[in-house]
């Protein structure tokens, strides 16, 4: 019997070795980071901390739709461990998610690798420990997708694309925390906020005047949602958890627990330093931590503007903010 030669079986063939041919290219990025305690001090109190690679917070991981990431994990910590990858869609690879129940953990000493693509995902994500309330000590990351250099965006290229990973932090050691809830307890009330691991005025991000800028928040906390401002600055709405949103200006933005943002943000103000503030939310008493948006053309002055005032336990103000995005 002759082989079939219709058009229709050789359009499948072709459609068959197009799509096979366009897998085999999606890139490969690999790490190998290795899992230890070491001395931080957030709070400016010696604490034990999670680190990757001698960081804390962990490395950024960059990539871009559809690349495959290799990440080689050695957990040197006296115990198990696993890492899950939050708003990672995980298409057909579940038992990469890093939760107990579809991961073994990686026992002290071992390694396990963890093998997943950013399959037709764009945005903004972060990565974190998600046993024996590690999360508390740190171990924690920002994951940045960006989309193929072909596919159209709805804004133009920013000139820098900044993160932040923002929280609340207890001076308590992790144990200690998990031993609270482990009894029946409600934790106690935060002892800060972080904004990328540091505590008061400990990052500055720089900007050209006249220029925009993409900012990529995540809540990386425990147990406090967070709202975040920039000094004499608007922020426009791009993109919330790999998805482009109506671009809608807002004066602050309200972050909650394992939520990710991302806005721009256009230097058109004078050339001063100006104030970024982080709050906390439904919180009595509120927290704060700052950062710095340094101008490149600045000679260091800070701007004369009050410090941005924010919402506090407004319950009504989050829900129309949240209405308000689509």
């Amino acid at each position: 019997m002759e082989a079939p030669s219709s058009p229709v079986f050789l359009c499948f063939f072709v459609l068959l070795a197009s799509f096979l041919s366009a897998r085999a290219e999606d890139p490969y990025r690999f790490y190998t980071w290795n899992i230890t305690f070491g001395d931080i001090y957030p709070l400016g109190v010696k604490q034990e901390g999670i680190l990757i690679n001698g960081q804390f917070p962990g490395p950024q991981i960059d990539a871009v739709t559809n690349d495959n990431i290799i990440i080689n994990v050695f957990n040197n910590l006296p115990a198990p461990f696993l890492l899950s990858w939050q708003g990672i869609q995980q298409r057909r690879s579940s038992w990469q998610d890093g939760v107990y129940g579809t991961n073994c953990p990686i026992p002290p000493g071992g390694n396990f690798t963890y093998n997943m693509q950013f399959k037709d995902q764009i945005g903004s994500y972060y990565y974190f420990p998600s046993l024996a309330f590690h999360k508390a000590a740190g171990g924690y990351g920002g994951i940045r997708v960006l989309s193929r250099p072909r596919i159209p965006v709805p804004f133009d290229p920013p000139a820098g694309d900044f993160t932040i990973l923002a929280g609340d932090w207890f001076k308590l050691n992790h144990t200690d925390l998990k031993g609270i809830l482990d009894s029946g307890n409600d934790l106690p009330f935060p002892d800060g906020l972080l904004i990328n691991g540091q505590g008061w005025n400990g990052n500055k991000f720089t900007v050209d005047q006249g220029k925009t800028y993409r900012f990529r928040v995540s809540n990386v906390g425990i147990s406090t949602s967070v709202n975040i401002r920039i000094q004499g600055h608007s922020l426009l709405l791009v993109e919330v958890e790999g998805s482009h949103t109506m671009q809608n200006t807002y004066s602050s933005l309200d972050v909650h627990l394992g939520q990710s943002y991302s806005f721009l943000v256009t230097a058109d103000q004078p050339p001063q330093d100006y104030t970024v503030v982080v709050s906390t939310r439904f919180t009595n008493p509120v927290l704060t931590n700052t950062a710095v948006l340094h101008y490149s053309n600045s000679n260091g002055v800070r701007a004369a503007l009050p410090p941005p005032p924010g919402p506090t336990i407004e319950i009504d103000w989050s829900l129309n903010q949240a209405r308000s995005i689509r």
